[in-house]
């Protein structure tokens, strides 16, 4: 076992002993700064720290069921270890919800400090627990099932100026409200919505200290989300296009910079091995309960395993059945909370996902 991968990541080998391939299972473990609301026997009141301050913490987003559901699988797989072939590595992975400021950390930390090596990893099979989907299903989808983000910012430069006298300025307030819509043309007219998704979204604008002066610069910050690497070109080249467009018709200079901090590639579930192991899905859940969705927004940082080796990364639902779904409790949200009979699920699919793999070859 090693510790310490990526500060707080844990590995682990098992090890059958006969020749086969390295199935890696992966599950991420870190909580979030959100005080939990919920009437709990196991319900969080851990206080820790985040970028400086001391803040409550509690596994907002299931991240507790997912070590749950790879411990319950790798107690069943050792159980096993005569049915096996090969070995199976277990990576329990600290950050996917991001690395405190000034620092990197996740699954692109483990990747570079040698988590798929030594042994070799062949295939990474990886799930998610859904508060809003029925507890025994599964959901699936070959190739991107959630999208790449790129974190952005723009500055835009003009020139101050007394409110009352704006001929005399470089007004970078409304070149940013120009750019703001402009940038939202990109998907509207640019993206072809009939094959693809995309967001481009401003999450923050700062600028200005009072009513009666024109601000010298303007601070735009946001992300863009993309399900392939064409509509990602696309945003990339319209994005700086745009930007240096609107500034330049408005006499103003702006910089952008793209991606800003960090970058999550698109989780892409490879098309050959979802195929391989959709029948596994359906002998373990059963015909119905496995469901092919739509792909979404939100991102997901095991799209670094997925990089390197083919990877399959699957949802399993944690909702009671006579739960309507608009009442479950959100992700992010001191509310939220999932049935355990999910994780039931789960174990299951990654135990069936390794042995059937194995067997396969």
């Amino acid at each position: 076992m090693q510790t310490g991968i990526a500060k707080t990541g844990v590995v682990a080998i098992l090890d059958s002993g006969q020749p086969g391939p390295v199935v890696a299972l992966r599950a991420d473990i870190d909580g979030l700064p959100v005080l939990e609301q919920n009437d709990l026997a196991y319900k969080s009141s851990e206080i820790g720290e985040f970028n400086g301050n001391q803040v409550p913490v509690m596994h907002a987003c299931g991240h507790d069921t997912h070590i749950a559901m790879l411990m319950g699988a790798a107690k069943l797989l050792v159980d096993l270890k005569p049915q096996l072939k090969g070995k199976v590595k277990f990576i329990f992975q600290p950050a996917e919800e991001g690395a405190p400021a000034g620092e990197q950390g996740g699954a692109e930390v483990m990747v570079k400090e040698g988590v798929l090596r030594n042994p070799d990893v062949d295939v990474i099979f990886g799930l998610h627990i859904s508060a809003d989907t029925d507890v025994g299903v599964v959901e699936y989808r070959a190739g991107g099932i959630m999208a790449a983000v790129d974190p952005f910012k723009i500055v835009i430069s003009g020139k101050q100026a007394h409110g009352a006298y704006p001929w005399l300025s470089v007004d970078p307030v409304v070149t940013a409200a120009q750019m703001i819509m402009a940038l939202q043309t990109i998907v509207s007219r640019e993206i072809k919505l009939l094959d693809d998704a995309a967001v481009v979204t401003i999450g923050s604008v700062h600028g200005g200290v009072r009513s009666n002066i024109i601000a010298e610069q303007v601070e735009l910050v946001g992300t863009i989300r993309t399900l392939n690497p064409q509509a990602r070109e696309l945003m990339y080249e319209a994005m700086q296009r745009k930007v240096k467009g609107i500034a330049d018709s408005m006499r103003a200079s702006a910089q952008l910079t793209l991606p800003l901090d960090y970058q999550y590639p698109i989780t892409f579930n490879d098309p050959a091995l979802t195929s391989k192991m959709l029948p596994t899905l359906v002998r373990t859940a059963g015909e119905g309960a496995v469901q092919l969705v739509t792909a979404v927004t939100g991102a997901e940082d095991f799209s670094f395993y997925q990089e390197q080796v083919p990877g399959l990364y699957l949802f399993v639902g944690g909702k009671l059945l006579d739960l309507p779904k608009e009442q479950a409790p959100a992700h992010h949200t001191p509310e939220f909370k999932v049935e355990d009979a999910g994780m039931l699920t789960g174990v299951k699919v990654l135990v069936n996902l390794t042995l059937d793999f194995m067997q396969q070859g």
